[in-house]
């Protein structure tokens, strides 16, 4: 096997949760390009229909799946559709999750906001590596790939919830790997710098055409923000067999920051 061919995905079925825009509709589309089918999951049906239609359209088999991943029965009952549906299931992206945009110290958090962002960020990553493993452990192999952020190796005052979920999701991945490493179970995660998603928009209050100034502002080496195109092929690397000797580790993708 040459060395490009051990990233590509072929044969193998993918599952992105909050696989309808953004970062999740990023990776998804990543993976079907390196060959994988892909199943997308999200609470917005009409996004996840098109994002399957469009991994169609290049050539691969896509399934639409309209879920709640906060709601853990409804997480396992993804994986038991899968299964179904698709005939086996190899990579699980733990994307999913985000905040309200809104700027908060720990101080003035309502409490429904911070169960909110642990149950959305932490939780759900927790059922669906829970979920998923437990299939991959029959078959004896299958990856995980959990997305963070680089906002967890620093404070981040007035988004603080999120923050501390991302921190734990990096833990989380740690020592799930270490105990499903005997499986042939392999989990990593990736932590995107500031990509100009709708929630990320929000938060700073600024417009497209500010964009610019703000890569400036955070103090970006590359000077520009990232492009969910940029997350992708750190995902399609974890998911394949050109990081067959990674586990438990957490790459950083943020224009040098």
């Amino acid at each position: 096997m040459s060395l490009l061919d051990r990233f590509k995905l072929d044969n193998q079925v993918a599952v992105v949760t909050g696989g309808g825009k953004g970062i999740g509709e990023g990776i998804a589309y990543g993976l079907a390009d390196a060959g994988a089918d892909v199943v997308v999951v999200s609470r917005t049906t009409d996004q996840i229909e098109q994002v399957a239609d469009n991994i169609r359209a290049m050539g691969r088999n896509a399934l639409a799946i309209t879920a709640d991943i906060m709601d853990y029965t409804r997480v396992h009952e993804v994986v038991a559709e899968v299964e179904a549906k698709m005939g086996r299931l190899d990579c699980w992206v733990n994307n999913a999750g985000g905040g309200d945009g809104v700027q908060r110290t720990f101080m003035e958090l309502p409490e429904e906001q911070w169960n909110y962002q642990i149950d959305l960020n932490l939780k759900a990553v927790w059922s669906g590596a829970q979920a998923a493993s437990k299939v991959m452990k029959e078959r004896g192999s299958g990856t995980i790939v959990n997305i963070s952020s680089i906002l967890s190796h620093t404070a981040a005052p007035s988004n603080g919830p999120y923050t501390l979920s991302k921190t734990a999701v990096e833990n989380f991945t740690q020592t799930l790997a270490a105990e499903l490493a005997e499986f042939g179970i392999r989990v990593n995660a990736v932590a995107p710098g500031p990509i100009p998603t709708e929630v990320f928009v929000k938060f700073f209050e600024v417009e497209e055409k500010d964009l610019p100034e703000l890569a400036v502002t955070l103090g970006v080496p590359l000077g520009r923000l990232g492009d969910p195109r940029d997350i992708a092929p750190a995902v399609v690397y974890l998911a394949s067999d050109a990081s067959s000797w990674m586990t438990g580790k957490t790459m950083t993708i943020a224009g040098g920051l």
